[in-house]
C-alpha cells in the first residue's frame, strides 16, 4: 500500500516555512501555561476517558517500563502510572515548557521516583535498542517532522513483544457530524486558542494537522513498515479520535 498523507501532515507547520521540529518546540513552548484548559475545552474533557480506553489496551500487557512520547504536560504519563502502577515511565517531548507543567504535577503528587520527564526527540531517541516494554503517544504523532522515522525509532526501543500504543484526533467520516466538527475546529478552537493563549495560529494548525495526519489503515501501515505487527485500530466518539496499536515481533 502506498500513500502520501505521512507526507502531507510534514509540510504543515504552525508557522509557514522552517523545519517542523522547532516550530512545534517554538508552539507548545508558547501555549503550555494554557494547553490543560484549551484540552478539556476543546475536548469537552473527552480526552481524559479517550486515554483511559488507551490504558486498558495495555494492562494485559502489564509493562514495567513505558517510554510516553510527545508527553507534554504528562497527563497520560500520570494516568498510566495510576492504572498500570509500572516500575518506571519515562515521558519525552521536544518543548521544555510543556516539561515544566509535567514536573510540577509529579512534584505534587509525589511521583518523582517512578516518572521521569526529559527533552528529547523522538526522530532520534536517546535510548538503547529494546529497552522498554510499551511505547505511548498521546495526540502527538501528527506533530513528528518525519512520520515513518518516528515509528521506527518507537520500534526500535521496544523489547519484543512489547506494545506501541497511539492516541490521535481523527476526522468524522459522516456528513453531517463532519459539519459540526469543521465548525467548531475550524472557527470556535481557534477564537478560543487566541482568547486564553493569545497564539491563534497555534489552534488553526490543530484542524489542518489532523486533515493531514494518516488515519485508519494508513496509519497502521506505517507501524507495519516498522516492523510491527498485529497492527489494530478503533474510532472512538463519532471518529474524532482514533486508538491505534501493534506489537514488536
Amino acid at each position: 500500500m502506498t500513500d502520501d498523507s505521512g507526507t502531507r501532515v510534514e509540510q504543515v507547520t504552525p508557522y509557514g516555512e522552517g523545519a517542523k521540529t522547532e516550530q512545534v518546540r517554538q508552539m507548545f513552548d508558547a501555549i503550555a501555561p494554557a494547553y490543560d484548559f484549551m484540552n478539556r475545552a476543546m475536548t469537552l474533557g473527552i480526552d481524559i476517558w479517550w486515554r483511559q480506553l488507551a490504558v486498558k489496551r495495555l494492562k494485559r500487557l502489564k509493562p514495567a517500563t513505558i517510554l510516553d512520547v510527545a508527553t507534554g504536560t504528562g497527563d497520560f504519563a500520570i494516568q498510566l502510572n495510576d492504572s498500570l502502577q509500572p516500575q518506571h515511565i519515562t515521558g519525552i517531548d521536544l518543548s521544555e515548557g510543556m516539561l515544566a507543567e509535567a514536573r510540577r504535577k509529579i512534584k505534587k503528587k509525589g511521583l518523582e521516583d517512578v516518572i521521569t520527564f526529559k527533552q528529547d526527540d523522538c526522530m532520534a531517541l536517546h535510548m538503547d535498542d529494546a529497552t522498554v516494554d510499551a511505547v505511548t503517544v498521546a495526540f502527538g504523532v501528527r506533530n513528528f517532522e518525519h512520520l515513518q522515522q518516528g515509528y521506527q525509532e518507537m520500534a526500535r526501543v521496544l523489547k519484543p513483544g512489547g506494545m506501541l500504543c497511539v492516541l490521535e484526533l481523527s476526522t468524522p467520516t459522516n456528513p453531517l457530524i463532519r459539519w459540526f466538527y469543521d465548525l467548531y475546529t475550524l472557527h470556535i478552537i481557534p477564537w478560543l486558542g487566541s482568547l486564553k493563549s493569545g497564539e491563534k495560529s497555534a489552534y488553526r494548525y490543530l484542524p489542518e494537522s489532523i486533515a493531514a495526519v494518516p488515519q485508519g489503515d494508513h496509519m497502521l501501515q506505517l507501524m507495519r513498515n516498522a516492523g510491527l505487527k498485529n497492527a489494530t485500530f478503533k474510532r472512538l466518539t463519532l471518529g474524532v479520535c482514533t486508538i491505534y496499536t501493534a506489537v514488536k515481533s
